[in-house]
């Protein structure tokens, strides 16, 4: 037994070891291509049949050997796998693009070894995830699935809303290119700050193409890739969306994640989409971000009692209720059989003068403005985003003291209002350029005046957008996937901006590509009173 895998069952509380292990590390496998991916193998070092527990990961094998081995200690053969391009693995990294492919031939390659008995189960958060969605509806009959913040399909993720994810894309070269050349340094500047500061410095680099030398000192090939051929090519997302294999044989399926992961909703989307072809596939969501602990240990726990469960048939250690979900506020968790857990009840709220937030949806008169300038655009604060440093609820104070946003507010609440699900917002709107973001966001005052952000959502309007007859648009949009208590005495606040910088690419106010545009417009936004508002589900837990 490792000290890291002794120190694992430590932390997550993990049921008895119940055997050594045999590693066997650095086995070439030959992709269909002839191109050779580096693999490590963790067997039980006892008598079988055993089941089999596969990740594939650009990151590195060695950073996952604990929960490698913990997995193996508990009685099942581990395969891991570095992606093309990464580590030691032969061929060039290129995102999403060959994990249909070298997963399915390492599935084949697993079906034919001696120690393989029918059985396997795919596991591994973001990236890993997608690898599983990827070979699903190839598995054996005898199969089970873990996906953590993770997605079947990544295009919703790369351009939420019509607008380029450009936080999570300029830190995740960073570590893809750092791990590959200096893993040990790349690991110190994750939990420095210095990632997040590399990305400050390389969003503000134009045109946006040269944005990789800053970020990691050279040009990246599938960077430059990216804007050439993934902006508003339908035909290159088809080819890497793999929610069509979601179907009515897909295996057992336990979804995990945050309600500050930049990918809750389209995780959402998936387990929705298994819910509605009749599958009850288990539901765990913490108030979690996607670098957070209890996930980068890949829920260590959680998996391991799935997987007895549905390759070894032991369910004693599974929840009884399949969706868990942790309700902030009043710091709780909730088990429920389904999720939402029922029919919301809509609370409305609108805006009104003097910054106010009103119950109702009752007309009110005039209008508020603000200058959006993309030389200084609007930054963004915490929230969900790709980092080390800085995700998740903090005080908004900083940002809602800036002249370039809205802020309208509440007045104390004289019981808990529990929300679980999308708040969604309605913006009537005008502005001076056609090309517009609306960056909205919901956030809880505290009796003692700090502003917690809860969710938010994002909308790009362009030429295209349809416009009402006074030239005005009228928009509703989700913000984010939450469950959260605001308590007596507490106060809703809702933050209208046009950016989240670096979160978002800034929006120019023209209509250049992003790849290269220069030029940088301000935009006078006006915000009608009346038509604006939000519609938040609440629901009754007592």
């Amino acid at each position: 037994m490792g000290l890291a895998s002794l120190y694992l069952a430590w932390v997550e509380d993990l049921p008895p070891r119940l055997n050594g292990v045999t590693k066997t590390r650095g086995i070439s496998l030959t992709m269909d291509d002839g191109v050779i991916l580096k693999t490590d193998h963790y067997a039980p070092r006892a008598d079988g049949p055993h089941p089999t527990i596969l990740m594939r990961l650009p990151y590195g094998r060695r950073g996952f050997s604990a929960i490698c081995e913990a997995y193996a200690e508990r009685g099942f053969h581990v395969v891991i796998q570095a992606c093309r391009g990464t580590e030691r693995s032969g061929g060039e990294f290129d995102p999403f693009a060959n994990e249909r492919a070298d997963g399915l031939a390492t599935l084949n390659w697993i079906k034919a070894q001696p120690w393989f008995d029918g059985r396997i189960g795919l596991t591994g958060p973001s990236y890993l995830g997608y690898a599983q969605w990827a070979i699903s509806d190839a598995l054996p009959p005898v199969a089970a699935m873990a996906t953590k913040v993770t997605t079947s399909n990544f295009r919703p993720v790369v351009f939420p809303s019509g607008a380029f994810h450009l936080n999570l894309w300029l830190s995740w070269v960073q570590v893809i290119e750092g791990l590959r050349n200096r893993p040990l340094a790349t690991a110190a500047r994750m939990f420095s700050g210095v990632i997040e500061r590399r990305t400050d410095r390389a969003a503000a680099v134009l045109p946006l193409v040269e944005a990789d030398k800053v970020a990691v000192g050279h040009k990246v090939g599938f960077w430059r890739d990216w804007f050439e051929h993934a902006i508003g090519n339908d035909a290159f997302w088809a080819e890497i969306d793999h929610s069509d294999r979601i179907s009515s044989t897909t295996p057992p399926v336990h979804f995990i994640s945050g309600w500050y992961d930049f990918m809750v909703d389209p995780l959402l989307a998936d387990y929705q989409r298994l819910v509605e072809l009749g599958h009850t596939p288990y539901l765990t969501i913490g108030t979690w971000f996607h670098i957070a602990e209890e996930l980068q240990r890949d829920n260590l726990r959680e998996t391991l009692f799935w997987m007895r469960a549905k390759l070894l048939g032991d369910d004693s250690g599974l929840r009884k209720n399949p969706v868990r979900i942790h309700i902030s506020g009043e710091n709780n968790w909730y088990e429920f059989d389904r999720y939402p857990p029922g029919p919301p009840s809509p609370v409305n709220f609108s805006i009104a003068a003097d910054r106010q937030l009103l119950d109702g949806t009752g007309a009110q008169e005039g209008s508020d403005t603000y200058r959006y300038d993309p030389n200084d655009p609007t930054p963004n604060l915490g929230g969900a985003i790709f980092a080390f440093t800085g995700a998740g609820a903090v005080d908004n104070a900083p940002l809602e003291a800036r002249p370039d946003v809205l802020t309208y507010t509440g007045t104390p609440l004289l019981r808990p209002l529990t929300i679980i699900g999308q708040c969604h917002v309605r913006i009537h709107a005008r502005a001076s350029l056609p090309h517009c973001d609306f960056f909205v966001r919901l956030s809880d005052v505290s009796s003692d005046g700090v502003s917690t952000n809860i969710c938010d959502g994002m909308l790009r309007v362009t030429p295209e957008t349809p416009r009402n007859e006074d030239g005005s648009w009228s928009l509703t949009f989700p913000l984010h996937a939450t469950a959260h208590s605001f308590l007596a005495g507490h106060r809703l606040r809702l933050l209208i901006a046009s950016g989240a910088h670096p979160r978002y690419a800034r929006n120019h106010g023209t209509s250049e590509p992003i790849s290269t545009a220069q030029t940088l417009l301000a935009n006078d936004i006006e915000i009608v009173r009346d038509g604006t508002g939000i519609t938040l589900p609440s629901f009754d837990l007592t």
